[in-house]
């Protein structure tokens, strides 16, 4: 199985940018599917973005599109989250997932799951 460690969190002001990082460990990156989500207190965890295991299709959820931008980098056994234009409303801890396969890939149905990593955007 993979493990999955994220960093890169922190405190940011609102327009701010931040860049988080998912490093697996275990099996290479290449076998996954891989998605961020983000859960915020007495919320459920949503669906942020997803990146499939070749890089050739990547999904945004609609608040993110435009500010946001997944890649990976197989060969770093890495996935990356720029954030852009950061709102308040970003605020929240930020998790990434993975899966070999997925019936919606926007679900939170990945199999994997790093610790997540807290972002802070004030205003």
């Amino acid at each position: 199985q993979v493990q999955l460690v994220e960093s890169g969190g922190g405190l940011v002001q609102a327009g701010g940018s931040l860049r988080l990082s998912c490093a697996a460990s275990g099996r290479t990156l290449s076998r996954y599917i891989m998605g961020w989500f983000r859960r915020t207190p007495g919320k459920e965890r949503e669906f942020v973005a997803a990146i499939t295991q070749s890089g050739i299709y990547i999904y945004y959820a609609d608040f993110v599109k435009g500010r946001f931008t997944v890649s990976r980098d197989n060969a770093k056994n890495t996935v990356t989250l720029q954030m852009n234009s950061l709102k308040p409303e970003d605020t929240a801890v930020y998790y990434c997932a993975a899966d070999t396969q997925l019936t919606r890939i926007q679900s939170d149905d990945y199999n994997y799951w790093g610790q997540g990593t807290q972002v802070t955007v004030s205003s």
